[in-house]
């Protein structure tokens, strides 16, 4: 009798370590496949939009970009690009000028732009690298949500200099 006990709690217990492994089984493959699930539903990247300021004069050209608050993302020159002077206001030069500043941008996940274009200060239009940037940007991928011209006009201010009659030449 005392046999047939101990065989009886012996069956009893094996019978519940093989519901135990059976039931770590099935747990360990449902959140194998909620993990999968999840995955698989990857969250949309957050859309960073950032600032582009455009210096152009008809000698040079700056980008520099920045986030929202106002902190430099990225700051690229003409004269970063070439060694000649004379060719860092070309729309070529802008084009490596806005190849660069993609490259930085991609990596920290920026993804639209507001661009503002600046000129010196009563000239007559900028100079010749705003339009050659905007242009290389929108080809790699970004999205430009608004461009603005943000070059100084002088209302009055001092006399200019040349006397009364002009300058004579």
């Amino acid at each position: 009798m005392k046999n047939k006990m101990v065989k009886l709690k012996e069956k009893i217990i094996e019978n519940n370590e093989e519901t135990e492994k059976a039931l770590e089984e099935k747990i360990h493959e449902e959140v194998q496949e909620e993990a999968e699930e999840k995955s698989a539903v990857k969250k949309k990247e957050k859309e960073i939009e950032a600032v582009l300021n455009i210096y152009t004069s008809f000698n040079n050209t700056i980008a520099h970009v920045t986030d929202a608050s106002g902190r430099t993302l990225a700051k690229v020159s003409g004269g970063m690009v070439t060694k000649h002077s004379r060719l860092k206001a070309n729309p070529t030069i802008a084009m490596f000028i806005a190849k660069r500043i993609s490259e930085n941008m991609k990596e920290k996940g920026v993804k639209s732009l507001y661009v503002r274009i600046r000129a010196k200060t009563g000239s007559t239009g900028p100079g010749p690298g705003a339009n050659a940037i905007i242009k290389s940007l929108s080809r790699e991928g970004f999205k430009i949500i608004n461009i603005l011209d943000t070059t100084r006009v002088p209302r009055g201010g001092p006399k200019k200099k040349g006397g009364r009659r002009g300058r004579r030449v």
